[in-house]
């Protein structure tokens, strides 16, 4: 029998299998002797396989029941031991003495199960001889030897030879009078094929907070060191994986990463168009990076698919402080003609409360995700701390390295205000300045008609609302999607005529 016992999560697991163990250990003097005899073991592992290891023989010169006693015997340990390695099932079990009894013969000779089980626990014993020669030896004893006597029976043919009965005319009732004797496995429960070859299965899965890709790394070592041992014909193969995708996964976020770097830096030279003034953000970004990584490590967390890719959202907010930071001086240098060192100093008493301003508005929105509960709390936990870590450390980058390299690295000729008007730049300016005349007029318009804006602006809610209804409950808070329809039930009436289409859709996730 297998107990499956799940704690709430921040459990310490080391601390649960303590307590289980000892919860166990008051318990076990209530198991029959069997059970304790067979022994109780206590693991801590995660829900979910890491990896199904398959046994094939290849040339047919082992069945499954062979591959599955050697696994047991030679293998099995050794990868249990590993670092990371939570708990194994084998699809499989070891060579066993398989004793069929005829129930039949076993009336014929007076005989019951029970007294199969004496003799056979009777029999099948090993007794210390004794000594040839030892202490008190007599005068003159020269020889010293241990006799060792008859051990465990072996093979089926020894088992046969077991006493059950001896009847009064002197004839004999033996164990391959009333059963049929055979080495087999000892549970037929499993059965195990790869393309249609006799193989024996390993699933292992992950202990709580190890590597799993160190993990697999180990096995893989270690399979590959004892295969050098197998049996003629038979190899690893593994059925089952999940190495690779996380593997991939991981590789494709970080090329995320760096293509959002990239893009970044682009971004900011087509608008900036200097290049020691798009360095200045583009230098800040690797320093956040860096830092974000210190704050996982001091909670704990480690480099996986949820905080690669809240570093890949926060690499857009993350640059934007030192983009603020790098246009504001140079408009300052621009419209006050000062040097960078100056203009740093009144630009950075000017935006630095509109820094630290963006930092809590943007952590007030990822910080409720932090106190989430269950699993999912779990998940989103990490994402949010990700994020909030990079942009805190964002704002102190912005005001504390990036007016430093403002101060150093910015020339006057950065803030020049030198427009290039021809090539793909000048096209681009043309076009930005055209889109920027645009939007000043219809801003101007708009000041100049406040109340028709704000009408507008009503009107537009009021026609958002009335699409609330069919909008999916995933987009939408469920109570306030019931308080709305029933608002507009109560408005409405009862309907006659033609009822109501259901907006509810069911979604189903496999």
């Amino acid at each position: 029998m297998e107990i499956d016992l799940t704690f709430t999560q921040g459990t310490d697991p080391n601390i649960a299998q303590m307590q289980v163990q000892n919860k166990l250990s008051l318990a076990q003097a209530n198991l029959p002797s069997d059970v304790t005899a067979q022994g109780v073991k206590v693991n801590k592992s995660v829900k979910n396989f890491m990896m199904i290891i398959g046994f094939v023989s290849t040339d047919g010169s082992l069945t499954d029941a062979d591959i599955s006693d050697y696994i047991a015997s030679n293998v099995q340990d050794f990868l249990s031991r590993i670092p990371g390695v939570g708990e194994y099932t084998l699809f499989g079990s070891e060579y066993a003495m398989r004793i069929w009894l005829d129930p039949s013969k076993l009336y014929k000779y007076s005989l019951t199960v029970a007294d199969v089980e004496n003799a056979i626990t009777a029999q099948n014993i090993q007794v210390s001889t004794g000594e040839l020669g030892g202490l008190p030896a007599v005068k003159g004893q020269r020889l010293d030897a241990t006799i060792i006597g008859p051990s465990r029976m072996q093979t089926p043919a020894e088992f046969e030879q077991i006493l059950l009965k001896a009847n009064q005319n002197g004839s004999q009732v033996r164990l391959r009078d009333v059963a049929k004797v055979e080495l087999a496995s000892q549970s037929f429960n499993d059965i195990a094929k790869y393309n249609g070859e006799p193989a024996t299965g390993m699933a292992l899965k992950l202990a709580p907070g190890a590597n799993q890709l160190e993990t697999e790394a180990a096995v893989k070592a270690e399979l590959a060191r004892l295969e050098k041992n197998f049996p003629s014909g038979l190899h690893v193969v593994y059925a089952m994986d999940t190495e690779p995708y996380i593997r991939l996964s991981i590789e494709e976020v970080v090329k995320t990463l760096v293509e959002a770097i990239v893009l970044v830096f682009l971004v900011m030279y087509l608008f900036l168009q200097n290049f020691r003034a798009t360095l200045i953000p583009t230098i800040a970004v690797p320093v956040v990076l860096l830092g974000t990584f210190a704050v996982m490590a001091l909670f704990g967390y480690s480099i996986n698919t949820l905080t690669m890719l809240a570093m890949v959202l926060a690499v857009g907010f993350l640059v934007d402080d030192a983009i603020v930071v790098v246009e504001n001086v140079a408009r300052v240098m621009h419209e006050h003609h000062l040097e960078a060192r100056e203009a740093t100093l009144v630009s950075m008493k000017e935006i630095s409360g509109a820094l630290v301003g963006i930092a809590l508005v943007l952590s007030a929105v990822f910080l409720p995700m932090a106190f989430f509960g269950g699993s999912t709390g779990v998940i989103y936990r990490q994402f949010s701390v990700t994020i909030i870590a990079a942009m805190a450390l964002s704002v102190l980058v912005a005001l504390i390295l990036t007016p430093a390299l403002c101060a150093t690295m910015l020339k006057p000729s950065a803030a020049s205000g030198t427009i290039p008007r021809e090539g793909l730049l000048g096209w681009f300016n043309r076009g930005f300045d055209a889109l920027r005349r645009v939007y000043g007029k219809g801003v101007g318009r708009m000041l100049g008609r406040s109340r028709w804006s704000m009408l507008t602006f009503l009107a537009l809610t009021v026609l958002r609302s009335s699409f609330l209804p069919a909008c999916r409950p995933a987009f939408c808070p469920r109570r306030i999607r019931r308080a709305f329809l029933a608002r507009s039930a109560s408005r409405q009436g009862p309907r006659r005529n033609k009822p109501r289409r259901s907006t509810k859709r069911s979604w189903t996730i496999c």
